[in-house]
């Protein structure tokens, strides 16, 4: 971590320590072997091998997450022995209420309601420990607005009107947080317990099979000749990286190895160049198939299929996307900055035919997601047919006879297919005989190292994740037991019977400012558990209200003065994360108008139509919105670069600025006032640009 990032507080030292390999020290190793098991643990309670109650499997993924995050943490910042052994002892505790809660589960049930001393203690040493977990993991932001959620769970009665509440004693607080689904193990714990941790196995195994270098490699063919093509390529491959990671930090340091410094090499600015990658990346959190987890955890909210979430994300995932792709392209004209010869960029066609068997698992991914099967079941397909692919790689390394490759992935493709008849042990069978070969040879033990690596590394990327689930549990169970979220809420309530464009205002202000000092997950949890229920009273779909709260979480990233995946990408463009996240906003500022947009007209989302389907049909109704909010990014854009065709004096960019509000806004007469505006804009700096291109000539 630099000491930029150190002093602005925007990436916590825990989050540094946990992106660096296990050490390969005895202590290393052991928490190398712990990763493993828990990956093995959650892969086994996934695919059914083990049965185990909901309930039991959350409290074993905590436990898990404890024993694993402490001692990695404090090793890797190099504590002193003390401190370590101060860490294990922390998450041995941690691991042990997880046993108690599993051992106990029938007696803890029959003495819900009236809890025995012992399970008060455990209870309460419980939280102490994911307080002091969180801590270390992500620093006191998060902890302390979770420790002021708790507080007023106990000391709320004594508040003035209208935020008391009825009195509760330290047993039925403690039942509330610590033992039960409505505290530490509610919702969001079930989620990454369940959906996200498989998604993040996922994910890092598509990673080591090659797929980083098959999503460079035709970003590079599509634009890297174009104008600014490395700054679009950085678009495009964050874009395509966030279909399988869905994490906007794990973009940034994966692609942004590669991107940022091309950008640098062709002339954009340090603080561009991990803007626009910082900006990219966060999109891969809202980006389908595998979309960030604050995806699953809204599905499981809000209860509907996941495959409706992803329906709802991909006009605006895309939409972000093109705004994200028409900056860079502005900052290029306004720059004069050029792409990469011809000659030196991959061929896109060429990287897609050498790599194709890679997009497979992604493939079945959304098939299985769409035709209605569950995220569990799909996540656990698909990351068994990832092992495939890259076991099955270990043992055809060094096979030169072409016949007996394509019998062999014939052989194994009609194998996997079997699951779909006989279930999932058929994939455990053929794991176990693919594991079994590649024990034999050279390139099959490397295919080994790369599944185990894999296995110890996804189980540590989701050490953040699901410490914020957790821990995010007492907000959740707090305004669960005391009905905080009503007083919020008749309050957006009552702005919004006079606008409800200010009510969206508030509740976009609410996502950035706690954006700043926590990650989206509790962000949209918080927010959309205060704002969510008031919005949907105000008439704004229940879908789109959590997409509204769940896109400025994502925003809130980038958000001065705490910008987490500008500060990530810091040390990759050596230049001040503070920087970086106003060049981030500045790039991701046409982007803010999509889900305002999407509240005035829900068929962005795909959503029910309104009175434009009523007349014309849904398909006139979804091509005008998507229309309107092409030309208000477009608008949006040229104002804050201060370039279209050419470069635009001051009352240019307020007529641009102008015409994109009234676009957004969505009054009577607004549309069509903001079309007039956009015209008389393109059409005058078009005659102006033809003009200046004259001028020299005469």
């Amino acid at each position: 971590m630099t000491e930029q990032q150190a002093k602005s507080g925007g990436e916590h030292a825990g989050a540094a320590a946990l992106a660096a390999p296990f050490a390969r020290t005895r202590e290393g190793y052991a928490l190398f072997l712990i990763a493993i098991a828990f990956s093995g643990f959650q892969l086994i309670t996934a695919a059914h091998l083990v049965n185990l109650s909901s309930q039991v499997i959350r409290s074993v993924h905590v436990g898990f997450l404890i024993l694993l995050a402490m001692p990695l943490i404090v090793a890797a910042t190099g504590g002193s022995r003390p401190a370590r052994i101060v860490a294990w002892i922390i998450g041995a505790l941690g691991f042990v209420v997880a046993i108690y809660q599993w051992v106990f589960y029938e007696d803890l049930l029959l003495r819900s309601g009236d809890l025995n001393q012992i399970d008060i203690w455990l209870g309460i040493l419980s939280l102490v420990l994911l307080f002091l977990t969180a801590w270390r993991v992500m620093g006191p932001a998060l902890p302390i607005i979770c420790g002021v959620f708790l507080a007023y769970a106990m000391f709320g009665e004594y508040l003035p009107a209208p935020f008391d509440h009825r009195p509760y004693d330290v047993a039925q607080v403690v039942e509330q947080m610590a033992f039960g689904t409505e505290g530490i193990y509610g919702t969001p714990t079930y989620v990454s317990s369940s959906y996200i941790f498989l998604f993040i196995l996922f994910g890092v195994f598509l990673e080591r099979t090659g797929m980083i270098k098959l999503f460079t490699d035709v970003s590079l063919g599509l634009v890297g000749h174009a104008k600014g093509g490395a700054a679009k390529v950085a678009v495009i491959a964050s874009g395509l990286m966030g279909t399988i990671s869905g994490s906007g930090v794990a973009n940034v340091v994966t692609t942004g190895q590669f991107t940022i410094p091309l950008m640098k090499s062709f002339g954009y600015r340090a603080s561009f160049a991990g803007g626009v990658e910082a900006t990219a990346s966060m999109g891969g959190q809202i980006m389908p198939p595998v979309m960030g987890a604050v995806a699953f955890i809204m599905a499981e909210t809000i209860g509907v299929p996941y495959a409706e979430i992803v329906k709802a994300a991909v006009i605006p995932a895309i939409l972000y996307f093109v705004s994200a792709f028409w900056m860079v392209h502005l900052e290029a004209g306004r720059a004069n900055l050029l792409g990469l010869p011809k000659d030196q960029c991959p061929s896109a066609w060429g990287a897609l035919r050498a790599g194709w068997h890679l997009v497979l698992p992604l493939a079945a991914l959304v098939y299985l997601l769409f035709d209605g099967y569950t995220p569990l079941f799909s996540g656990t397909v698909g990351l068994a047919l990832t092992a495939f692919l890259l076991l099955g790689g270990g043992i055809m390394r060094g096979v030169p006879q072409m016949a007996i490759r394509i019998i062999f992935w014939l052989v194994l493709g009609l194998a996997a297919a079997a699951f779909v008849k006989f279930g999932i042990w058929v994939m455990v069978g053929i794991l176990v005989v693919l594991v079994t070969l590649n024990a034999f040879s050279k390139g099959g033990r490397e295919a080994l190292a790369i599944a185990r690596d894999s296995l110890a590394e996804g189980a540590k990327t989701a050490i953040p994740v699901g410490i914020a689930c957790a821990i995010v549990g007492i907000i959740v169970g707090t305004m669960t037991l005391t009905g905080a979220a009503t007083t919020f809420g008749d309050f957006v309530v009552s702005i919004g019977e006079k606008s409800l464009f200010l009510s969206l205002l508030l509740t976009m202000v609410t996502c950035l400012i706690l954006g700043m000092g926590i990650p989206t997950i509790p962000n949209y949890i918080i927010t959309s558990s205060l704002a969510g229920p008031a919005l949907l009273e105000l008439g704004v779909p229940l879908i789109v209200s959590h997409m509204f709260v769940f896109y400025f979480g994502i925003l809130a990233d980038l958000t001065p003065p705490v910008a987490l995946a500008a500060f990530a990408a810091a040390p990759i463009a050596k230049e001040s994360g503070l920087k970086i996240g106003i060049q981030a906003l500045r790039i991701a500022l046409a982007g803010f108008v999509i889900p305002f947009m999407a509240v005035y007209t829900p068929a962005l989302m795909l959503q029910d139509g309104g009175a434009l389907a009523a007349a014309f049909g849904y398909p006139v109704e979804v091509a005008y919105i998507v229309f309107k909010t092409v030309l208000a990014i477009g608008l949006w854009g040229a104002a804050g670069i201060g370039y279209f065709l050419r470069a635009m004096p001051w009352w240019e960019r307020i007529l641009a600025t102008l015409a994109a509000f009234s676009l957004v806004l969505a009054l009577p007469v607004t549309d069509e006032l903001g079309f007039v505006l956009a015209a008389l804009f393109i059409g005058q700096h078009v005659w102006r640009a033809r003009m200046a291109k004259r001028q020299p000539a005469a």
